[in-house]
């Protein structure tokens, strides 16, 4: 009977969902788009770019969006901004947008 609550309690903990961090970024020229980059979808209005996923690799998926949305002018996990340095390293791969030279500006 030991043995069978073992078992139960074992299946029960393997199959237990993992709990998605919350992502918001806002890219410097805004978009509209939808789109999946690495293990996220993201959902990015005229304000900001939302998504959820159980990857806990922040760095990585803001790089990711950046090679998608360009680059990238706040990130933020779970409520917690990245810093002017993590945000420097993120946009190191952010790909050119037309209008971003003005929106820079």
């Amino acid at each position: 009977m030991l043995r069978s609550l073992f078992i139960l309690s074992a299946a029960g903990l393997a199959s237990a969902p993992a709990f998605a961090a919350s992502y918001a970024a806002k890219p410097v020229v805004p978009t509209t788009e939808r789109f999946v980059a690495r293990d996220i979808v993201w959902n990015c209005a005229a304000a900001a770019c939302q998504g959820a996923t159980t990857d806990s690799r922040p760095a990585i998926l803001c790089q990711s969006l950046a090679k998608h949305a360009g680059r990238i002018e706040s990130f933020s996990v779970d409520g917690r901004t990245f810093s002017p340095a993590e945000l420097d390293k993120c946009n190191t791969v952010a790909k050119a947008r037309p209008g971003a030279a003005l929106a820079a500006q």
